[in-house]
């Protein structure tokens, strides 16, 4: 039997919270409270495995407890016959396996790329509305439909690319699920069918062939992008690699889901607005950016790998440079859009907004030391932020 070794008689020290144990059954869970907690600070306690305190000839109070600096805390504890294995249960076990495979999950997903979809998805529909009159159920609906089918398909990417990285990641981002070894290869490959299966599910109930293409597309891009197959994995170039993220992030999010709204929510015939225009071109510079970027803090990973990104090929400051001058371009473009406004209040808003977040990057990027890694992926998430609010100031664009 394990021992507590006190200056004082501990049983003083524990008041149940719960009637007398002899009224209980073996093995049932009683909850105790420790008081004068500052005095037991000063004493040692020796607790190695679990502790047994003798409450009677063939009865234990059992459990582990908590001495952490607190006004009042409860253990959860258990009385057990004497020669049968006590049972030790902490209040929060219960919850633990499950904040797990959320915390899990989440991190599988990939967040700021579901952000980033929801928020594009979202700012493109809304350049469809003409009127008061169009913000309907119907309207949202047909918004709805779109993301449920686009952010399985996002999961279904981000995914599929963890899946063939585990090795890379394993250097570059070793907290991922399947990095890690929280999820094995068959959950990942599990989850991502899934998700595909449940993409192109949606996407043919809704009947939308604007909405079915734009996945399709997504789906094949995404596929070849990852996996290792002969002619594909086409991350390992550069260039192609870019191109994929650009035709997702800069054409397809902004035509595709453009027309489903237009074309198959109103009922109207295709159109291509000056804000849609402006929408594409913006958000091209700014795909070529995260493509750029994203590879910048995982160089390491990269070039043990044979990954020949850019910042492989040409060195992270460069690409960082390049990267930060093509937005300060595409926010001064977007300032003379706005110039050019017949709106006045869409002419001030664009100006004003465009201003704003161009004077942050310089100035952060200034700031920037290139040589912590993790200040170079916190910077990568601020370029996501950015990209966030320009989805908030494109449906203000007229």
């Amino acid at each position: 039997m394990e021992s507590l070794s006190l200056s004082r008689s501990p049983l003083l020290a524990f008041r149940p919270l719960s009637p007398s144990i002899s009224h209980r059954g073996l093995g049932s869970p009683i909850y105790c409270s420790i008081e004068e907690k500052s005095k037991l600070q000063n004493h040692s306690l020796q607790l190695t495995k679990r502790t047994k305190l003798p409450l009677s000839r063939n009865c234990f109070l059992d459990g582990i407890f908590d001495l952490k600096p607190r006004k009042q805390t409860s253990g959860l504890v258990s009385a057990s016959a004497a020669g049968s294995e006590p049972d030790s249960v902490d209040s929060s076990s219960a919850f633990r396996p499950i904040l797990s495979s959320l915390s899990a999950f989440y991190r599988f997903t990939r967040p700021h790329t579901v952000i980033g979809t929801a928020l594009s998805i979202v700012s493109v529909s809304l350049l469809a509305v003409e009127s008061l009159s169009d913000i309907s159920p119907l309207f949202f609906s047909g918004v709805l439909e779109a993301l449920v089918a686009a952010l399985f398909m996002n999961v279904y990417i981000v995914g599929l690319n963890q899946v063939y990285d585990i090795e890379i990641d394993k250097v570059n981002k070793p907290s991922l699920p399947l990095a890690s070894g929280e999820y094995s290869r068959s959950t990942g490959v599990a989850i991502i069918s899934t998700f595909a299966i449940l993409s192109f599910g949606v996407g043919w109930l809704v009947g939308s062939w604007p909405l079915f293409w734009a996945l399709f597309i997504s789906f094949i891009l995404g596929t070849a992008y990852s996996i290792n197959m002969p002619f594909l994995r086409w991350k390992r170039f550069a260039v192609v690699a870019a191109l994929c993220i650009l035709a997702v992030r800069a054409v397809i999010v902004q035509l595709a889901f453009f027309l489903h709204i237009q074309t198959f929510v109103f009922r109207r015939p295709a159109s291509f607005s000056r804000p849609l225009i402006f929408a594409t071109a913006f958000m091209t510079f700014f795909s070529v950016v995260i493509a750029l970027f994203k590879d910048i803090p995982d160089i390491e990973g990269d070039r043990i790998f044979g990954i020949r990104s850019f910042s492989v090929r040409l060195g992270q400051e460069r690409v960082f440079w390049i990267c930060v001058y093509l937005l300060e371009i595409a926010y001064t473009v977007a300032m003379v859009m706005g110039a050019t406004s017949s709106s006045l209040w869409s002419k001030f808003i664009t100006i004003l907004g465009h201003a704003v977040l161009a004077s942050i990057l310089w100035n952060r990027a200034k700031c920037l030391d290139l040589a912590s890694k993790s200040a170079i992926t916190s910077f990568y998430m601020f370029i996501w932020k950015l990209f966030y609010a320009e989805y908030l100031l494109i449906p203000l664009v007229r």
